[in-house]
Formats: structure tokens, C-alpha cells, sequence
């Protein structure tokens, strides 16, 4: 029998698929001492960096300027797939959400140090994030997280321990590791990306796009990942769309672009008052039929329900009698009544209407 960790370690080898050999290399330039890639057009706007992990691994990422961005996406890619093969994605991204973009490839992809795996790739986004942080002064308010199919695991966890992130996208998002091969609807210990706990924590809009007739990842994932979400965004379900070619519906782009238009005019201010709200506790409405009831409030005691006066001639417009003809008080029951310091008197007997049965 398999125990967890193996279980664990055969799952993770059917999550990563790294293309083989890597589509494009990274050298350093003499000219300069800056690093570049090979394999993909030399570009002024894109800075190749080799960021350090806390698991010993050196990740590759390309970081793309954009002069009119306000926001920075955060792109965590599929498991087939390297900078190489992403780079003329990458470069429409930036142009027509008017960003800037880093995108990296895990531990044992492309050029990048180290073997795939599910921790390794959690150590290589919170790598890459810092790098945003402290090589080009990015903070999370300015960040919106981009997660497909594989790297929406990477991307809920990073997404889960910022509470001021501007946003998260989930393309093509898996719910777990297991659920994917297994179709199961709770959680092992061994799963691996169990984005169903983590999604939870995530205090930030979430855009979740999925197509109706993924092959791969079916299309209940990123049905049930929405329903999950704290602060849901305007779901895209693309009719039709695949699991690998989603960017190539009119839609796609579409709507992306009205996603991140609305995420830049989200301010600090406006996101710190949606956490408050959501944090405080409902207030429970106590609905009362006032055809029928009338509520009395005293000093003494919360509130006194008693029906209204059924005859004709008690009505409580009549200056003459006012509430005297209308009630006669019975006398208290039981030794509690006596006091109201105690609570509310709960006795449905200690009370009656002249006009015939017992006030309730």
C-alpha cells in the first residue's frame, strides 16, 4: 500500500511536464554584465533576472516594463509550458492590459535550477514576489496574481498570506492535484494544491475564466473555485474554449481589460473599508406582522406583544378611553412577574385583553 508521501510524489509527477530540452537559454552579456535569453527576441523593455529561493533553487523570470502601466501582473504558468514558448503571450499581455508583467519558470523549467515540485514552486513565487519588492519597489497593493490550469496552485498560496493584494485571476484553475485525476469531492492529506481550502483566505477580487469543454481540467473547477471566493469577480465561462486555448476568443481579452480597468481604480482606502464590512457580524432583523401586532416598549422589560383590540369600538384613534376599556390587567402568576429587574417577563398568561383571549 502507498503511503502519503509516495501517493503525494506520484501525483506531483503527473502535475509537471517541463518541455524538453527548454526553448531558450540564458547567458550573461559581455557587453553589458546584464543577463539575456536566447531563443526569444532581444527586447529593451524585458529584463531577464535570476532570482534566488529559499529552497537553494535559481528561477528564471523575465520582467516586462510597460510606461503606462499602473498595475503589475503576477503570472505563474501551465505545466507544459516555459518562458520561451510564453513570451509572445507575455508581450500582447503587457500591450493590451497596459501592464507590467513577470512571468518565471518553476524550479527544473527552462533555465531555471532544481527539480519541479509542489513546495519548490511555492519557494519560487515568493521569490519572484520579493524581487518585485525590492528590485523595482512593487508592493502588493499594486499586484494582481495570475494563476493557470498548475500555477493557480503557486498563485492561491502566495494570494492567501497577502490581505492587500489589488487581485487574483485563476485561468484554467484546478481545485486540487487529486480531484483533477480522481474526481473526488473531499480533501486527502497527500493532495497536493488544495486551492478549495486556500481560495477562503483570499481577501482580494477574484476573476476566475474557465472553457465549458476543458478536456484536462474539467469546467466544475472553476465553477466551485468561484462559488468559493470571498470577493468574487464577474465570471468568464468561455462556450466552447478548451483548456489551452482560451486566449484566442475575442472574450478572453475582453474581458480581462475591463477586469483590470476596474482593479486600478480600486484605491488602499476602498479595500481596507470592504475588509471591515465583510468582518463585522450581520445583524439578525426581527420581522413583525403590524397588521395584526402591536409592540409596546418600557423601561423595565425589552418589548410586550399583544394583539389589537378585535371590537369595533376599541381603537386606539378614541381620545376618551384610550387604553383603560381596551386592557385589564390579571395578577401575576408566578413570583418571578413581580420584578422586571430579572428579564422580561416570558409568562403569556400574566396578561388579557377585555375583548377576549389572552395576549400573545
Amino acid at each position: 500500500m502507498l503511503s502519503g508521501c509516495s501517493v503525494s510524489s506520484l501525483a506531483a509527477r503527473f502535475a509537471f511536464f517541463p518541455p524538453e530540452p527548454a526553448t531558450y537559454a540564458v547567458r550573461k552579456d559581455e557587453a553589458t554584465g546584464r543577463l539575456i535569453a536566447s531563443g526569444v527576441p532581444r527586447d529593451n523593455a524585458m529584463d531577464v533576472l535570476l532570482v534566488d529561493t529559499r529552497r537553494g533553487n535559481k528561477v528564471v523570470a523575465f520582467y516586462f516594463r510597460n510606461p503606462c502601466a499602473r498595475l503589475t501582473l503576477l503570472y505563474s504558468h501551465g505545466n507544459a509550458a516555459d518562458l520561451g514558448q510564453l513570451y509572445d503571450l507575455f508581450v500582447q499581455l503587457k500591450v493590451n492590459l497596459k501592464v507590467n508583467l513577470m512571468g518565471y519558470d518553476y524550479s527544473g523549467y527552462g533555465a531555471s535550477s532544481g527539480k519541479p515540485s509542489e513546495e519548490n514552486t511555492y519557494a519560487d513565487i515568493e521569490a519572484v514576489y520579493q524581487c518585485l519588492e525590492t528590485e523595482y519597489g512593487i508592493s502588493q497593493e499594486d499586484i494582481i496574481l495570475y494563476g493557470q490550469s498548475v500555477g493557480s496552485g503557486p498563485t492561491l498560496h502566495l494570494a492567501s498570506r497577502l490581505p492587500r493584494l489589488r487581485g487574483v485571476v485563476l485561468h484554467s484553475a484546478i481545485l486540487s492535484g487529486l480531484r483533477v485525476v480522481c474526481h473526488v469531492n473531499f480533501t486527502f492529506c497527500f493532495d497536493i494544491y488544495k486551492n478549495v481550502k486556500k481560495i477562503r483566505k483570499v481577501k482580494c477580487p477574484v476573476l476566475v475564466i474557465h472553457g465549458t469543454d476543458d478536456d484536462v481540467v474539467n469546467w466544475s473547477h472553476g465553477k466551485e473555485l468561484w462559488k468559493l471566493a470571498r470577493e468574487p469577480y464577474d465570471p468568464l465561462w468561455i462556450k466552447g474554449g478548451g483548456h489551452c486555448n482560451l486566449e484566442l476568443y475575442p472574450d478572453f481579452i475582453r474581458h480581462l481589460t475591463r477586469f483590470i480597468r476596474e482593479m486600478e481604480t480600486i484605491t488602499t482606502k476602498m479595500r481596507l473599508k470592504k475588509i471591515r464590512q465583510s468582518l463585522q457580524p450581520t445583524k439578525r432583523v426581527h420581522r413583525v406582522n403590524t397588521a395584526t401586532t402591536t409592540t409596546f416598549t418600557t423601561n423595565c422589560c425589552c418589548r410586550i406583544r399583544v394583539r389589537k383590540p378585535s371590537c369595533p369600538s376599541c381603537n386606539f384613534s378614541c381620545s376618551c378611553c384610550g387604553l383603560k376599556n381596551c386592557f385589564k390587567f390579571r395578577l401575576f402568576r408566578c413570583p418571578t412577574c413581580l420584578s422586571c429587574s430579572g428579564g422580561c417577563c416570558c409568562c403569556r398568561s400574566c396578561f388579557k385583553c377585555c375583548c377576549g383571549g389572552d395576549a400573545r
